[in-house]
């Protein structure tokens, strides 16, 4: 969540970032991938791409902040409801210990990647 929030000051103060929409598909794709794989890469690898889909999430939300109510609510919000997403991901972890619990862990990662191949599809007009 603190890089998010990092993407989001960028997307605040306007600072562009090339394919947005192309970003966070792609993370999908290649997060929900390494799930479905049970890909484990080094440390400093994860927390790269973690980093750079971190920004890439974060910046719609800076761009979209609202110019009415209480924007720090609004941040608030994003940001706390990331940690909450978070938490939900590790507790659906805790499945990994038993076999069936591999399979719905692998088969949801399947289906995030699914979902970010779709996004593509929209972002990049191939679903005209």
């Amino acid at each position: 969540p603190l890089i998010m929030t990092l993407g989001a000051v960028l997307g605040i103060v306007g600072v562009p970032l090339p394919e947005v929409d192309v970003g966070v598909a792609v993370s999908a794709i290649v997060l929900g991938s390494m799930v479905a794989l049970h890909v484990q890469p080094p440390l400093p690898v994860a927390l790269l791409l973690i980093a750079i889909f971190a920004i890439y999430h974060g910046h719609p939300h800076g761009t979209a902040l609202p110019d009415f109510g209480v924007p720090l609510l609004y941040a608030a919000g994003f940001v706390v409801s990331t940690g909450l997403l978070h938490i939900a991901g590790m507790v659906l972890g805790l499945l990994y210990r038993w076999t069936a619990g591999r399979w719905l862990v692998r088969a949801l990662g399947a289906g995030i990647a699914a979902v970010g191949l779709y996004f593509l599809a929209a972002a990049t007009s191939l679903m005209a």
